[in-house]
């Protein structure tokens, strides 16, 4: 959805994962098959492991509530809710404390 500078590439990716949502969604309904987007965040994934602890507090920071990063178990909270509610169709669902990341 939004990246950072020097991240055209990356944000033109999940913008296209968005915009292709819906779409495909209504594609494949009549074959009963429904189509989401999970959203995620900052989660706390290994990517983080070589950032100085300072940093991380700092993004944890940013995240309206709760102050802290997403937790991998959370995403597959997410997937299951998803799967267990067969009228959640063609929906992008922000997985993200409320962040949205200022340019740097």
């Amino acid at each position: 959805m939004s990246g950072q500078t020097g991240q055209a590439a990356y944000s033109a990716s999940k913008g296209g994962i968005v915009g292709m949502t819906l779409p495909i969604a209504r594609d494949l309904g009549s074959l009963g098959i429904r189509v989401n987007t999970n959203v995620p965040g900052l989660i706390n994934t290994p990517v983080f492991n070589g950032l100085t602890p300072e940093f991380v507090e700092s993004l944890s920071q940013s995240v309206l509530y709760p102050k802290r990063l997403g937790r991998p178990e959370e995403i597959a909270q997410l997937a299951a809710a998803i799967i267990d509610n067969d009228y959640i169709n063609g929906e992008c669902i922000r997985m993200d404390g409320g962040i949205r990341m200022q340019p740097r």
